[in-house]
């Protein structure tokens, strides 16, 4: 399906992205904490703001990276669980995990989306640098579009759940034959 791969290589795009923005939001927290730590070493004194803005970035790296992994297929993982279970029951239990992260990330999105609009309070960084709570919050609902959208990778996102590619391919086969045969009609 043309829209299919569209929405897999948008993801994959995407995923670069937040690779990139994960490892600008480490950087940004470990300069600023370093900067912190080298105006003690040579002043004597301590910057209050140093390590309370650089927590400020704790949110993004953590739910970001959440969706770095599970592009990975690196969250999804009951190996020793699938590996007791009848091959028909594999399936069933691979679809089930798709449909609960997928409603995990529409839960973020909507409750996340309702904590974003609705917050209205600044962390006081220190006296003159004021950071509004809406930058943290919007990790929540973005974090839940990413992980929908990375959904569209399929079981591909559970490979080390299901570690017989056999079912793998002939799930997906399956669903592109069906897909076929209605684009047919």
């Amino acid at each position: 399906m043309p829209l299919v791969r569209s929405l897999q290589r948008l993801s994959d795009g995407v995923n670069y992205l937040a690779t990139l923005f994960c490892i600008g939001c480490v950087l940004a927290m470990l300069g600023i904490s370093f900067s912190g730590f080298l105006y003690t070493l040579v002043t004597g004194g301590a910057l209050s703001w140093t390590y309370s803005l650089a927590r400020l970035f704790l949110p993004w790296i953590g739910l970001i990276s959440s969706t770095i992994a599970l592009h990975a297929g690196e969250h999804v993982a009951m190996t020793m669980l699938v590996k007791c279970l009848p091959r028909p029951l594999v399936v069933v239990a691979a679809v089930a995990t798709m449909l609960v992260v997928a409603g995990f990330a529409v839960l973020m999105m909507v409750y996340g989306w309702d904590l974003f609009i609705h917050s209205r309070q600044s962390y006081m960084v220190s006296d003159n640098i004021q950071i509004s709570y809406k930058w943290t919050t919007f990790a929540v609902p973005l974090s839940g579009a990413i992980i929908l959208l990375h959904l569209s990778q399929g079981f591909r996102l559970l490979e080390h759940f299901l570690d017989d590619d056999q079912v793998i391919d002939k799930v997906l086969h399956d669903a592109d034959s069906g897909a076929t045969a209605e684009e047919g009609r």
